[in-house]
């Protein structure tokens, strides 16, 4: 087995993120939280599971990031639809400020004046 043809269960999605490698019952487990916590954020649209041939829900490992996320703003008495809206206008206004510095950097380069 190599780095360039991998085999195995995952085939060689042991780096992807988006990979939706945990069950329900794996992901709350390593959240710390509940099943239904979990249903709730699904529900809430934060994220969006993969479903399994089965139907079951499946996690990514940049989903259970942003389930940590709400679940840390949950455990500090934030209801969890304002947790969802919360997070979901942070990675907004963080995906806005890099447009805008790439902008300003295509900008700046456009604008400076040739070297001689």
């Amino acid at each position: 087995m190599t780095a360039e043809n991998p085999t195995g269960p995952l085939g060689g999605h042991l780096d992807d993120d988006d990979f939706p490698a945990y069950t329900m019952g794996r992901a709350a487990e390593m959240l710390g939280t509940t099943q239904g916590f979990l249903r709730a954020i699904g529900e809430a649209r934060l994220i969006t599971p993969l479903r399994s041939a089965g139907g079951h829900r499946r996690y990514s490992r940049y989903q259970l990031r942003i389930a940590a996320r709400a679940r840390e703003l949950v455990d500090q008495g934030t209801p969890i639809e304002s947790a969802c809206r919360i997070v979901i206008l942070e990675d907004q206004l963080e995906e806005a400020q890099r447009l805008n510095a790439q902008y300003r950097g295509a900008a700046a380069s456009a604008s400076s004046p040739p070297a001689v």
